[in-house]
């Protein structure tokens, strides 16, 4: 028996159950099939422009950055403009989402290394499955696609985001992964709002401190 087996048989002790009753057998199950909705806040809600508005909003309130892009053609030139601006070299890494490896990196004058990162790269850049408006947070599943190591080790990442995968609430986020998955969840689904941040020492805000020190969102069609 695993330290997981006698930790479970604990509480059921402590409760007085076995675990086998066809009455609690039966709840799980029809809650599991059911799956009720709590109550969900209306700030996220509304129409297209104002989920965007209210998701750029709620990013920037957390230090993220945000802009707008008229194609995702225009990724790569933008890109390019973040890392100059802050004096980083023209280099990123990515995995190997078919959205970004389409896109044309060489034309805007960046080298581009491919897979999880090592922790030596300074820009990771990353394709999120979803947003969240009202909180401006994005979901970022782990995988070849998008190695959950480019949203931790890399002090800048860089994020696209569709206005499609843009959901009011993490509820519709969750709601849309069951039925893109077919209920197979992958191994990490990363919820990111904003860069990384602690005040555990003097309650002093430090940016940075488990995982990156600035998030760029690139919002595309």
């Amino acid at each position: 028996m695993s330290a997981r087996d006698d930790i479970f048989a604990g509480i059921r002790r402590s409760l007085g159950v076995t675990g086998r009753e066809a009455t609690r057998i039966s709840a799980v199950a029809h809650r599991l099939s059911t799956r009720p909705v709590g109550v969900v806040p209306a700030r996220g809600q509304g129409d297209p422009d104002m989920r965007l508005k209210t998701f750029m909003e709620e990013a920037q309130r957390v230090s993220a950055s945000v802009v707008t892009l008229s194609a995702p053609d225009a990724v790569p030139a933008e890109v390019a403009r973040l890392l100059a601006e802050s004096s980083l070299q023209p280099q990123i890494r990515m995995g190997q989402d078919a959205r970004l490896a389409r896109l044309d990196w060489a034309a805007a004058g960046l080298s581009v290394a491919v897979g999880p990162s090592r922790g030596d790269d300074a820009t990771g850049v990353s394709h999120a499955f979803a947003g969240v408006a009202e909180t401006g947070s994005l979901v970022v599943l782990s995988g070849p696609d998008n190695p959950a190591t480019l949203s931790y080790l890399p002090d800048n990442h860089i994020v696209l985001l569709s206005t499609a995968d843009l959901h009011a609430d993490l509820e519709s986020v969750w709601k849309e992964l069951r039925a893109a998955t077919g209920g197979t969840l992958p191994r990490t689904i990363n919820v990111i709002t904003g860069p990384s941040r602690s005040a555990d020492i003097e309650q002093t805000l430090l940016l940075g401190a488990h995982g990156p020190r600035r998030l760029h969102i690139l919002v595309t069609p």
